[in-house]
């Protein structure tokens, strides 16, 4: 990697434009990122998993306590605790769908973050740029 930021020079003798230090600081800098955002977006899909057996939890409880509220002879007054349940269902399936959305950004994120490393690769292995289009 030490040589790569020189410019090559052809048999002709002619220079060829080689990578400059921004687009190997670029490269570098996917590289860095990239095990981050994989990490990150394998928390997430644990977390969404974690929170989908939370609710289904909070669903068979609430369940059975309806369930043993009916059965009672005794008047006990269960709705106050089965509407705690439901709220607090409620806010992890709110919590669910923001985690779920955070995953589909970082999913995108990755996938232009390897697109990129790509395209970089690909260029720096055809010796440059292409003609008439600059970086983008």
């Amino acid at each position: 990697m030490a040589g790569a930021s020189s410019a090559a020079v052809s048999g002709a003798g002619t220079p060829v434009a080689g990578p400059s230090g921004r687009d190997l600081f670029a490269e570098g800098l996917l590289e860095f990122l990239r095990p981050a955002v994989q990490q990150l977006d394998s928390h997430v899909h644990a977390v969404r998993e974690s929170q989908v057996e939370l609710r289904e939890q909070i669903d068979n409880l609430a369940t059975e306590l309806c369930r043993i509220n009916e059965d009672q002879k005794v008047a006990l007054d269960l709705d106050p605790y089965v509407k705690k349940l439901l709220n607090a269902r409620r806010r992890v399936v709110l919590i669910n769908n923001i985690l779920q959305n955070a995953q589909e950004r970082l999913r995108r994120l990755n996938h232009s973050v390897a697109k990129e490393t790509v395209r970089r690769r690909a260029m720096l292995e055809s010796g440059g740029y292409p003609s008439g289009s600059p970086s983008k």
